[in-house]
């Protein structure tokens, strides 16, 4: 491998076909999310609707993530991961079917979003099990030494994925109707399972296989709340997420706010994870690694001030900018996490440190979501928006003040020795 080659881990052919998967799966998930946000909120006008949603999708994702974990630890990668894609085609295909006009029209409102909560709660009962799949699959199809470059391509996917899908969202719902954008989702959801099939089986590197399920859920709390570089990126991170939640308030800026209709609402949507791919393909080029925890704190930091300015705006293209802005830093934030993880975390146990990462970060998307919906309810929508960003710079200088040790974070000798061998 040359040294610092940007395209070190593209060269191997089954990590492509597990970008291409992944960015399937990434692309499906997020446009069936912005299409269900944007139903219910047209069927209810209620914010707080927009908050069960999230909360829908948290409560078997986190009460089910330290299991999953283990089971990943336990089983052969893809195959599991075929299951969880399945898994998820049933999922979208049932709203797929709810949406029918037909169907909806012979059912009350209330029965139509019962039907939708349900089949969110079993997506996420899937999600629990996607993420710490997917995170231990990667480590499995490259060499060790490359890890830091595959991670940054990884989760650029994972962002173009997540730009894309809510953008397609916004003008599919415009022009073919939810009912006709939710079969787009279920034919991507398709296309993964067949890319998948294009990457061999791997070994099971636990060398503890059928260790009882507690000792192993224990033990891969222990070791995540014993290591205080991935204790610290992961609740920063989880707080930032929690209280900056505008996101599952967008159907409201775009419908009753900014005025700019399903195709706004899908720029709005999309505007973060352009910032965010931007970033990961500079950061494939220029390591973030060298002070990675003061690059860490800014980038959080300033991720409240964009949360605040988004807030206060009553012009879409601010608003787009301010969003855009968003996902700039948080690129930066998920690139310094995703390496942390991937450097400290010991092959037998990534199932269960990555669950652990969703209760911290990916369940906190949903939490936020319905922290986001309560505030709005309460608070209305703008201050809502305003107070979780100014919540997000609070946690953050706190954090820089009572923890004088991760400003000091730096991942370049962590990085240089793997590239060593050592």
């Amino acid at each position: 491998m040359k040294k610092n080659d940007p395209y070190a881990s593209l060269r191997f052919k089954e990590f492509n076909f597990f970008l291409m998967m992944r960015f399937a799966m990434v692309f499906a998930w997020s446009m069936q999310f912005v299409i269900i946000e944007w139903e219910v909120y047209s069927l209810t006008k209620n914010p707080l609707s927009l908050g069960i949603i999230g909360l829908m999708e948290i409560i078997p994702a986190i009460s089910m993530a330290l299991f999953a974990g283990h089971i990943v630890d336990q089983s052969e990668k893809k195959k599991l991961l075929v299951k969880c894609i399945l898994g998820f085609s049933v999922i979208s295909f049932g709203l797929f079917l709810v949406t029918i006009p037909s169907i909806k029209s012979s059912l009350t409102i209330n029965s139509v979003l019962l039907l939708i909560y349900a089949l969110v709660f079993l997506g996420g009962l899937v999600r629990s099990f996607i993420g710490p799949t997917v995170f231990s699959l990667l480590s499995l199809i490259v060499p060790k030494k490359i890890y830091p470059n595959a991670s940054t391509w990884s989760s650029s996917v994972w962002q173009l994925g997540s730009m894309i899908g809510p953008a397609v969202a916004g003008f599919s719902i415009g022009f073919i109707g939810v009912h006709w954008s939710l079969c787009i989702v279920f034919a991507f959801s398709l296309s993964a399972l067949i890319l998948l099939s294009r990457i061999e089986s791997k070994p099971i590197l636990n060398p503890k296989i059928g260790e009882p399920i507690f000792k192993s859920l224990k033990e891969g709390v222990k070791f995540v709340f014993k290591n205080k570089t991935i204790l610290g990126a992961l609740s920063l991170d989880m707080f930032a997420v929690l209280f900056g939640g505008a996101m599952a308030l967008l159907p409201i800026f775009a419908q009753d706010i900014l005025k700019v209709g399903s195709e706004g609402f899908g720029i709005l949507r999309a505007a973060p994870a352009v910032g965010s791919v931007i970033t990961m393909i500079i950061s494939a080029y220029i390591s973030l690694n060298r002070k990675a925890g003061v690059k860490l704190l800014g980038a959080i930091f300033m991720f409240g001030i964009c949360i605040i300015v988004f807030g206060l705006s009553t012009l879409f293209w601010v608003s787009v900018l301010a969003l855009f802005l968003s996902g700039i830093v948080d690129g930066v934030s998920v690139v310094i996490r995703n390496t942390i993880l991937q450097l400290h975390t010991p092959d037998h146990m990534r199932g269960r440190v990555s669950s652990v990462n969703s209760i911290f970060v990916g369940s906190s998307n949903e939490l936020g979501a319905f922290e986001s919906g309560v505030t709005a309810k309460l608070m209305g929508v703008v201050t809502s928006v305003v107070f979780g960003g100014i919540m997000t710079l609070l946690t953050v200088t706190t954090t820089a003040i009572i923890a004088p040790g991760f400003r000091k974070l730096d991942l370049e000798k962590d990085v240089e020795a793997l590239e060593n061998g050592s």
